[in-house]
Parts: structure tokens; sequence; C-alpha cells
């Protein structure tokens, strides 16, 4: 006999509803990493680069922003690597929202999923409760650094979601 499926399946995030904390946390963060990659999916060029809100947030630089937040909390907090040795965009400071003329969405989309892998190879590692320094905090442990980065993740995916519904009125997580 087999158990009847919910309709829709099961999301990855509730696939590990009685996960080990480190499953649910990993999970939690991939979901909304996967999510922010599905909100600038299929939108134009011109499109990804709009300033719709007064700050400098657009859809292609909250990837850009998330690929320096990522290599900034797991290669250079978590990791210990000099940003000479990551290179640039390294921390998600101001600097991450301005986009070159030649970055495309793609090719950012292409890096920020380069660097959660990465993210996820230096996450093994180590335990979650190692803990490496932190110039504002003293220390900080790999627990912190993925419910940070969840909070980080969510907050930017609910602006994406936002600037989404502004340009074609897609909304939710699958649009």
């Amino acid at each position: 006999m087999t158990t009847p499926q919910p309709d829709p399946p099961l999301a990855p995030d509730e696939l590990v509803s009685t996960g080990s904390e480190r499953e649910v946390l990993e999970a939690f963060l991939d979901f909304h990493r996967g999510v922010l990659v599905r909100k600038v999916s299929g939108v134009s060029a011109e499109d990804a680069r709009r300033r719709l809100v007064p700050s400098m947030t657009t859809l292609a630089g909250l990837v850009k922003h998330m690929i320096g937040v990522e290599r900034g909390w797991f290669e250079r907090r978590l990791a210990q690597r000099s940003t000479e040795e990551i290179g640039s965009n390294v921390g998600g400071g101001e600097d991450s929202w301005v986009l070159a003329d030649d970055e495309t969405v793609e090719a950012l989309v292409a890096e920020y999923e380069r660097a959660c892998e990465q993210s996820r190879r230096t996450a093994a590692r180590f335990a979650l409760e190692d803990t490496v320094p932190s110039p504002r905090l003293g220390r900080v442990s790999l627990r912190w650094i993925y419910v940070h980065m969840i909070e980080e993740t969510a907050r930017h995916v609910g602006h994406a979601d936002i600037l989404r519904e502004q340009i074609d009125g897609a909304t939710g997580v699958d649009g």
C-alpha cells in the first residue's frame, strides 16, 4: 500500500518537517535561494535593470547583492578567506547593487548559483556549533550564519516579489 501524496506535492522545505536542525536550516535557505532565481527568470534585460523604487534595488541588483552576501558570510567569515582570494563583490555592500553595462541576468544567476554551491561546500566542513571571528559580533556560529542568511535571502526575495509584480504581475514563490 502506498501513502497518498499531497496535492500539490511537498516543497523541499516541507520535506524536512521532521528533519534534523541542520537539514531544516539548509532546506529553508536553499528554498529561498531558489525563489530568488525564479523571481528573476523570464524577465527582459531591461526589466531586470529597471529601478521601480527610490533605492538602487532592481531584480538584477538583488542577485548581484546576494552573491556578495553569500561570499561575505560563507567564504570571508566562515572559511576566513581574504577578499583577494574570493574576488570582487564580497560582503554585499553598497557597490554590490551597481550593475556594470555588460552584466546580464543570466550571468548573474549563474554566478549566484556558483556562489551558493561554494557556500554549501564550505558549510559542510563545519558543525552548527563551530564559531568563527566576526568584527562586529565577536564570534558567530554556523547556526547563526544559517539563520541570518535565511532572513537576509527571504527579505530580498520579498523585495524581488514586489518588483516582479510591478513588472508583469507575477507573484508567489513560482513566478
